[in-house]
């Protein structure tokens, strides 16, 4: 094989690679979001995960990706290990799509698909226009890239070449056959174009079926070596899915005797008329499938078995991420999922010190002053922390929809925090009560008692509306007459309190106490608004106080 068989084999195989890259990017682009949702709500029943990540992966050519998706929802926490362990073994077949294509040779086609491609992404006004463009075009140059490579210029030097037909001959080692395909497979990252390469070997009649069937199982297991780079440092969610991944193509190893079975063989031949490209894509699928079998009825046992080899992490402070997970990132949608849960969890905590704040200075107790503290430097964090990830986030190409998304949760976290500080405040006028002996009227802690529980449901009504990404304009008006009435109720109480002072029966010392925690009650109805305001789908309509 002299250098330029070499360049051109290596050209087309460039070719093939950044076509396969940029058709399943503008897959991603196009259905990313939609296979998100349908992950999100068909995952339930096992069997139901595993026919929707046959479908996923289908489309967006990559059990891979599928998987790091699936390890940031297991992070976001909108799924568990056994919804996604059915998801992960459909993955596994979906992937094997690329391999129909190619075995049925629609290359003739590529030119076409590449002038249709290029001029919908060039000259295309809608961005979705431009993505169709985009995955028609890479399935054109995939295509394009297979046919130079097989060409007799490059691989089909193969044929006459004595010294490649000696080697194959000799090439009788399960082991070296295994080996040599998770190398070419951890080289190339991606298991759809090293079976490509293979299919191309084997059409032209370099790689007969029983080494064949050595290199796809290592191919395989080889496709697990970027997710297990991804998993490493990551949350034991995260590494528990990658080892079930890797549980699914080790597996495979235990059919290698089939490349000793003349009846498989024979079967597997007249099956694919002798066409060496059909062969390595029936025994891929037939591979794939028959795993997928005899594990779907065992996801029980696989999650038990990846929570003994990892077991959760025992962390000595509160200062971190429970869902995001900085290690995967590559997914965008889940993501932005994971960042959804962690201003979840800040809002649960700002919800918590508010209540324990307001029903201390009710009951005149300090009792949950240190829980109140240590809640507060934990939203001080989680607001600096989630901030700058978002940022980090926006940084890169995000899908417009996520972009507003993220945007709005800049704005929801401030109010959140800004919720935490009142709360501190009204633990602050507590202390300040006890240490300086303070007393109140039965009238004015009835006044604080129902101000209160007015701020406390808009609060929760709004965390709700945001959360559910839904405010009608029923239920916003609804929200803004029980804004009103927290502003009615706030100058009620202040002018009884005037009227108290008039009639000497409250000091003014408590007074002044008793004013700024209405104002600190008033300004968290202000800031819970701000919240479910941020809920409306257009996103001119931000309200900040």
């Amino acid at each position: 094989m002299s250098v330029v068989n070499i360049i051109n084999l290596l050209g087309g195989l460039g070719l093939f690679l950044f076509g396969m890259k940029y058709m399943s990017d503008g897959l991603n682009q196009v259905a990313g979001s939609k296979m998100k949702n349908l992950l999100e709500k068909l995952t339930r029943n096992r069997f139901k995960g595993f026919l929707l990540g046959v479908l996923v992966t289908a489309v967006i050519q990559s059990s891979s990706a599928t998987t790091v998706m699936l390890m940031g929802f297991l992070n976001a926490g909108v799924m568990d290990l056994a919804q996604a362990t059915g998801v992960i073994i459909g993955a596994n077949i979906g992937t094997t799509v690329t391999a129909v294509l190619i075995a049925i040779d629609v290359s003739a086609i590529a030119p076409i698909c590449i002038v249709i491609g290029a001029a919908l992404a060039l000259f295309a006004k809608k961005q979705k226009q431009k993505y169709i463009g985009q995955i028609i075009l890479g399935f054109g140059i995939l295509f394009f890239g297979l046919k130079y490579m097989s060409g007799e210029n490059a691989m089909g030097v193969l044929k006459t070449s004595e010294s490649f037909q000696h080697f194959i001959t000799s090439f009788n080692n399960p082991i070296l056959g295994i080996l040599v395909g998770i190398a070419v497979c951890s080289v190339l990252q991606s298991s759809s174009a090293a079976i490509g390469v293979l299919q191309m070997l084997a059409l032209s009649g370099g790689v007969p079926l029983n080494l064949a069937i050595y290199l796809i199982i290592g191919i395989n297991i080889g496709s697990v070596t970027p997710l297990l780079l991804s998993a490493i440092g990551a949350k034991t969610n995260a590494k528990r899915a990658a080892f079930v991944y890797f549980i699914f193509n080790f597996v495979l190893i235990f059919l290698t005797p089939l490349a000793y079975v003349t009846p498989f063989l024979n079967w597997v031949k007249e099956f694919s008329g002798g066409n060496g490209s059909v062969e390595v894509a029936t025994c891929h699928i037939l591979f794939k499938v028959i795993t997928a079998l005899v594990l779907l009825p065992f996801v029980p046992q696989l999650v038990k078995l990846s929570e003994a080899v990892f077991k959760p992490k025992e962390h000595e402070s509160a200062m971190r991420f429970q869902y995001i997970d900085k290690k995967i990132t590559e997914n965008t949608t889940a993501t932005v999922l994971q960042i959804g849960s962690e201003v979840e969890r800040m809002a649960k905590l700002v919800r918590t010190n508010f209540v324990l704040a307001c029903e201390g200075y009710l009951a005149s107790t300090l009792e949950n002053e240190r829980t109140i503290l240590d809640n507060e430097e934990l939203i001080n964090w989680l607001n600096h922390n989630i901030s700058d990830f978002m940022v980090t986030v926006c940084s890169g190409k995000i899908p417009a929809e996520d972009s507003e998304y993220i945007g709005k949760l800049f704005h929801v976290i401030t109010d959140l925090e800004r919720i935490g500080d009142h709360a501190q405040n009204i633990l602050n006028r507590t202390k300040i009560i006890q240490e300086s002996g303070l007393d109140f009227s039965e009238e004015s802690n009835r006044e604080v008692q129902e101000l209160y529980e007015k701020v406390l449901e808009l609060l929760d009504r709004s965390i709700g509306c945001f959360l559910n990404k839904k405010l009608t304009d029923f239920e916003e008006h609804e929200l803004h007459d029980l804004e009103n009435k927290i502003d009615d109720l706030t100058l009620q109480a202040q002018d009884n309190h005037v009227q108290r002072l008039k009639e000497k029966k409250c000091h003014t010392s408590s007074g002044v106490v008793y004013t700024k925690l209405l104002q600190d009650l008033e300004r968290v109805g202000d800031h819970a608004y701000n919240i479910a305001w941020a809920a409306r789908k257009d996103k001119n309509l931000i309200r900040q106080i």
